[in-house]
């Protein structure tokens, strides 16, 4: 049996009871309570009063906390466990706590009450546009996107690494929300500039990234529907980053073609998204990241990196190389426009 086989009652019921993990994690950031542990330690009343919050609340939720590793307990006081302190803590270097309280709590966790009529196929025709709703809405556009902004900075760091940009100058970045992968490869590649492509409340909210990013010389928007507006052409690169886990399924092959027509000869286009492995149904944060996508665009599919080599190999793409990006979570593939 595989080792993540449920194989008794008791690792069904971890299955199930996981929401409950989750919401503890989210309790906990809504009152700050990893930045009040950072670096000073402290007895359950103390934690109590510098949150606000009884004692016996405080008391309950920081023992499931213990329960999950992140937080531990030294010389009778509690403390953040490294990860809590390195990835939690509100201003920390890789902070990433908002893109887990405000999209995923607030955005994404409502959105699974959704999850059976999506099977069944009952969804009202408003809830199955949920996102391009969210981004029609000025306050959840700037909710959901500075939430994926702080989680998109780094895997657009790793991006830069792996796919040599030296001789681009044209970037297209499809569905490139606040442009944190924008500025990401524009900050590893001095010589390229970026036309990003989202909805206009989104384009409104990155526009104030790119400008604190000091990059308004090099990048600009188009303020539309990605799939629906007419894209620049003779770019040198295309990124498509988490977009096909949000799209119906038969948009994913137009989408790729759509990028060979936009390329100039010789350019790169690169997908970054959830992509499991097929036979071992591995890693499961992106078989779970796609079932929670299916909830509100039922059309979509679970996605494999092979899938994504052979619709572009289908699309005259040539040499299509995938790697990790985010461990665990997420890959890249990226091919050659021939020439």
């Amino acid at each position: 049996m595989s080792m993540n086989t449920a194989e008794t009652a008791e690792d069904i019921s971890k299955i199930a009871f996981g929401f409950m993990a989750s919401k503890s994690l989210f309790a906990a950031l809504h009152v700050d309570l990893f930045s009040h542990l950072s670096k000073n330690p402290k007895t359950e009343p103390e934690l109590a009063k510098a949150a606000g919050i009884p004692v016996n609340r405080i008391t309950t939720l920081t023992r499931a906390l213990r329960s999950l590793g992140l937080l531990v307990r030294e010389d009778g006081k509690l403390a953040n466990a490294p990860a809590s302190e390195f990835f939690l803590v509100k201003g920390a270097k890789y902070d990433f706590g908002d893109y887990l309280r405000y999209q995923i709590d607030g955005q994404m966790y409502p959105v699974l009450d959704q999850l059976n009529d999506a099977m069944d196929g009952n969804l009202d025709p408003e809830a199955i546009e949920s996102y391009a709703n969210w981004m029609s809405d000025p306050e959840q556009a700037r909710i959901y996107s500075k939430a994926q902004h702080a989680g998109s900075l780094g895997p657009g760091m790793t991006i830069a690494g792996l796919v040599d940009l030296d001789d681009a100058r044209t970037l297209l970045d499809v569905g490139g929300g606040t442009g944190a992968m924008t500025i990401s490869l524009c900050k590893a590649n001095p010589e390229l500039n970026a036309t990003i492509v989202d909805f206009p409340n989104v384009s409104e909210i990155g526009w104030e990234y790119i400008s604190e990013a000091g990059l308004v010389d090099r990048v600009r928007y188009i303020p539309a529907n990605a799939l629906e507006c007419e894209w620049p052409t003779e770019r040198c690169a295309v990124l498509m980053s988490y977009l096909f886990s949000g799209v119906p399924e038969d948009a994913i092959q137009p989408l790729i073609e759509d990028a060979f027509k936009t390329l100039r000869p010789g350019g790169t286009l690169m997908v970054h998204d959830f992509m499991v492995d097929a036979e071992k149904a591995e890693p499961q944060l992106a078989a779970l990241w796609h079932l929670q996508h299916m909830a509100f665009t039922p059309e979509a599919a679970s996605m494999t990196a092979a899938r994504i080599a052979k619709a572009m190999e289908a699309a005259g793409f040539v040499d299509p190389t995938d790697a990790e990006v985010v461990p665990g979570m997420t890959r890249i593939v990226y091919a050659r426009k021939p020439g």
